[in-house]
């Protein structure tokens, strides 16, 4: 029989000096091997603390005696367990809904220096391979379920991925092991569970070693991505432009940069670039990428993404968080003395200098000019052209008025009035 401790023992080897091991205890198979192995280890060597975690979802009748069932398993192998709640979005997926709530939980849970353990196992691996294969996944999608990846504060591990689910089976049979099945996994209605009742047995029964092959396909596409990862960094540090501004802190490409890469490789600079921010578009919504850099020189074009936008401004390739689509609401905000000056969904101006008469912060609304000392009055328009400042952010830039004169903008202290002398007006951007 497979030893499967020795091999949790081999794969936790560089995480023993952590502060604690908490297993993902779910009361089923998988689970209740991985616990009972770790409980076992715990006896004869010198491992971090142990205990266990359990996400009750309450999306189905049976699971209301599952926490208690737990309770029993961890008392008897003496490791505390937590219970914890959670409430499952509604979603079109309930499965992919139940997953958020769990992740979102484990990452609460999770302390400082700490690994969370989970059971997926290589049939796991193989289902996973499959799924995402019949869902048109890219090399990143083939690399499979990861066997480790940091969470939160502290890290996943997966140390069953090679472990059969026969080979688990096997050993909670040796150890007269007791679990819970979910009732969910005996129907076809999920598609997971259409391929681990109905096609991943007709492949094994012509492809006995699938699943090993599987996770050698996953490993393969693991160096691949590896590449292009490496490959889309060095793009990135290419392309990647100092802010416009000192204050303009924004993700900022160089886009004349990014059209001298062929497509191919536009797109993994893209992704690798954008998965910081946002969920990467599906293969049909890429036009928008097509027609965000082929856009006339004149045009303003903008590429709606998951919680924000790519934006196009004097070459320049801007991500603009979701708060920067939408104009902050209208200000008159009076400013009698120096200090900070909260502006809503616009961050805060702050006021240095003495303010001799009040002064009143208000937004662009179109007209405005400006008294420039030897140039005499400017439209703030052709000013702000002239400064360079991208126009997504002209309707964001507050406007210091003296009466209904505008006489400063913040940020652009040569374009001060030559009667606020001694004043500044820094607007630290949302």
């Amino acid at each position: 029989m497979l030893d499967i401790e020795r091999i949790l023992l081999e794969k936790l080897q560089a995480w023993r000096s952590c502060s604690a091991w908490c297993v993902a205890f779910s009361g089923g198979m998988d689970s209740t091997v991985l616990l009972h192995a770790l409980a076992r280890l715990a006896q004869s060597h010198t491992l971090p603390a142990l205990r266990a975690v359990y996400i009750h979802h309450g999306l189905q009748a049976a699971a209301q005696a599952w926490p208690a069932h737990c309770q029993q398993v961890c008392a008897a192998l003496q490791i505390p367990l937590t219970v914890l709640e959670v409430d499952v979005a509604a979603s079109a997926s309930v499965e992919q809904a139940a997953r958020q709530a769990r992740y979102a939980a484990f990452e609460q849970q999770l302390q400082a220096d700490e690994v969370l353990l989970m059971a997926q196992h290589q049939d796991d691996q193989a289902e996973t391979l499959l799924f995402r294969l019949m869902r048109g996944t890219g090399v990143s999608g083939l690399r499979g379920i990861p066997s480790q990846r940091s969470l939160q504060q502290g890290r996943l591990l997966r140390p069953l991925l090679e472990v059969s689910h026969q080979q688990l089976l096997e050993y909670a049979q040796q150890h007269q092991l007791r679990w819970v099945d979910d009732p969910s996994n005996a129907t076809d209605e999920f598609d997971r569970n259409f391929l681990r009742r109905q096609v991943i047995p007709v492949l094994k029964s012509r492809w006995p070693q699938m699943q090993q092959n599987l996770q050698r396909t996953a490993q393969h596409m693991d160096e691949a991505q590896q590449l292009l990862d490496e490959l889309a960094l060095h793009d990135v540090q290419q392309a990647t432009l100092a802010p416009l501004f000192n204050w303009l802190d924004l993700p900022c490409l160089n886009l004349e940069h990014l059209r001298g890469l062929t497509l191919v490789r536009q797109k993994n600079l893209l992704r690798y670039w954008l998965s910081s921010f946002t969920l990467l578009p599906d293969t049909a919504h890429w036009a928008g990428w097509d027609a965000l850099r082929d856009a006339q020189a004149d045009a303003q074009p903008l590429w709606r993404l998951h919680n924000g936008a790519l934006l196009r401004s004097q070459n320049r390739l801007y991500w603009l968080p979701e708060l920067w689509l939408q104009s902050p609401p209208a200000v008159d905000v009076l400013i009698d003395t120096a200090g900070r000056y909260d502006l809503p969904n616009n961050g805060y101006l702050i006021v240095h200098g003495e303010v001799r008469e009040p002064l009143h912060l208000r937004y662009r609304q179109g007209a405005e000019r400006f008294f420039i000392d030897g140039r005499g009055h400017r439209d703030l328009k052709r000013l702000l052209q002239e400064c360079a400042v991208p126009a997504f952010l002209r309707s964001r830039l507050p406007v210091i008025f003296l009466g209904q004169q505008p006489v400063a903008l913040a940020n652009l202290p040569h374009l001060t009035h030559p009667q606020l002398q001694g004043i500044s007006f820094t607007w630290h951007i949302p």
